[in-house]
């Protein structure tokens, strides 16, 4: 533990009495500022520009400037004790570093502050290269829904609160496990889920190798007698398993799996405590069938111990109904010292993931006009992107009826980060395929430089099904609601700001401009294969 760590959930470490936070309206951030204000500490603030979350926080008694300037470091009577900041999102030149290193004020990443949060509380972190926030929000709910009040800090706001971040009242603390940097080496957890690991972050990273290595030291940093959940049908995760599996038991650690079990072998040992049996579309979300077996349902030496449940889920995808099992698990495990009925708990869990919400930017529905209806998600990643597009299709596809025609799924893409477009381009292209038109807009570069030659053209020049490059933002709300008919469905998908497109493609289907949203004498519209070229 570390020096000066006060014991518990409601006390603060001296060193976090005053705290000055860079870039404080980001997610993470935002977050982590909500429970230092709930625990008594005094929070201070810049960001580029101010936000809805920003306010949210001055109402809270955080002291926030917009713009980063040195002055920024003076908000707080007598100076912040430590400066918070983010390795990806802050350069080190920032002029409130620059000003805290000549002070001698600390400056600290956020994981480091929030692993000194989670001290004294058991602890469950969701870890993976997709599905984090969705399992971590997910499990959130369940453990409410079961009666229990954890601290929770979570990438994005649960649409129940309408928060990303909070204090609890029970000593359970769930959060996410960033791998992106390296920084979940920071924390020290009692239950870690792993939803699948794939080849991401390799600008930082260099190597597939180096990736998949920290996940492997993050295992080594489960308490003894702690638990590592992980999916047996993904290949990285089950392979992890697989190859920690023996340490981790010389130390108490319980190693359980969950899925249909698709890659088992590459974990022999590793029990399926979770067996996805079924997973059946719906015209919203689905229904899994679960075989849940000790110890998620009980002692292990007990008998009867094998029960079946129905997990009804708002959200689509086979891939959604995996991360609500590895909720549904972590939940029990993190949860199984504050109550003695572990078949009453796991129905309780059941349930909360059936009252789950959903997440902002995770699959969320933005609004219907004319017949046509406008989801948003944060999908960045060929696996995300043909995850999400499998599941809308699913979809789609559940809504058929005698009344009811099929209607078309419309990807809405924006490349997140030259070097991914370029990484990437050919596993993007095949992943929008799945759609049924696609337009692509240009890269959000976010902290990278543009480089020579990658543009969204990398990507649409590889498209097989019918595309559109639209470069230009200011237009593509019009583009597509020309493309869009009555039963279709667009789905805007990126990390970067595609998502405010949302309600500029309602508002560009409520105009119903002749100039641009036309249809066929067939009733066809331009999307069905008379997309002949790129409209840029």
């Amino acid at each position: 533990m570390s020096e000066g760590t006060t014991v518990g959930t409601g006390g603060l470490p001296p060193q976090l009495a005053r705290v000055h936070m860079v870039g404080i309206g980001g997610a993470g951030m935002s977050g982590l500022a909500r429970i230092l204000l709930a625990r008594g500490g005094q929070v201070s603030g810049s960001d580029a520009k101010n936000s809805r979350g920003i306010l949210e926080l001055r109402t809270r008694g955080a002291r926030v400037q917009v713009g980063h300037d040195p002055s920024a470091l003076d908000q707080i009577p007598g100076g912040p004790s430590v400066v918070v900041t983010t390795h990806a999102a802050i350069p080190k030149t920032n002029p409130e570093l620059v000003a805290a290193r000549s002070r001698g004020i600390p400056i600290l990443l956020r994981p480091r502050v929030l692993a000194q949060l989670m001290e004294g509380d058991r602890t469950m972190l969701l870890a993976g290269t997709h599905g984090k926030t969705s399992t971590t929000s997910m499990a959130v709910v369940a453990l409410q829904h079961a009666g229990s009040d954890p601290s929770f800090a979570i990438g994005g706001e649960l649409n129940e609160s309408g928060t990303n971040a909070h204090h609890g009242g029970d000593p359970v603390f769930v959060a996410e496990a960033d791998e992106s940097d390296g920084s979940l080496l920071e924390y020290t957890p009692d239950v870690v889920a792993v939803t699948n690991i794939d080849a991401d972050h390799l600008d930082f990273f260099g190597s597939i190798e180096a990736y998949v290595d920290v996940f492997d030291k993050f295992t080594e940093r489960i308490r003894t007698g702690g638990t590592l959940v992980v999916c047996l049908d993904d290949p990285g995760s089950a392979a992890l398993a697989g190859r920690v599996r023996g340490d981790l038991a010389e130390r108490g650690v319980a190693v359980l799996g969950y899925g249909r079990g698709t890659h088992a072998g590459l974990a022999p040992g590793v029990p399926n405590v979770a067996t996805l049996l079924s997973w059946e579309p719906r015209a919203a979300g689905g229904a899994a069938r679960v075989r849940f077996t000790a110890p998620v349902t009980g002692p292990a030496d007990e008998t009867g111990t094998v029960v079946e449940r129905e997990l009804i889920l708002p959200l689509p995808g086979e891939h959604m109904a995996l991360n609500a099992i590895a909720a549904v698990i972590g939940t029990v495990r993190v949860n199984a010292a504050q109550t003695a009925d572990a078949a009453g708990a796991l129905d309780g869990i059941l349930a909360g993931i059936g009252a789950f919400g959903g997440v902002h930017r995770r699959f969320e529905f933005r609004g219907r006009r004319g017949g046509v209806e406008v989801i948003d998600d944060y999908a960045h990643h060929p696996t995300e992107v043909r995850s999400v597009l499998s599941a809308a299709q699913a979809m789609m596809a559940a809504r058929v009826g005698p009344d009811a025609p099929r209607g078309r799924v419309i990807a809405v893409f924006q490349p997140h980060l030259y070097s991914r477009t370029v990484e990437f381009a050919d596993e993007f292209a095949t992943a929008l395929d799945l759609a049924d038109t696609v337009v692509v807009a240009d890269v959000y570069g976010a902290r990278e430089a543009p480089i020579p030659g990658v543009s969204g053209r990398t990507i649409a020049d590889k498209l097989t099904r019918p595309s559109v490059f639209a470069p230009d933002l200011s237009r593509l709300a019009g583009q597509v609601a020309g493309l869009a008919r009555p039963g279709d469905l667009v789905l805007t998908l990126g990390a970067g700001d595609i998502t405010m497109q949302g309600p500029e493609i309602l508002a560009a289907l409520g105009a119903d401009t002749g100039s641009e949203r036309t249809t066929h004498a067939n009733g066809e519209g331009p999307g069905d294969g008379g997309l002949t070229g790129r409209v840029s």
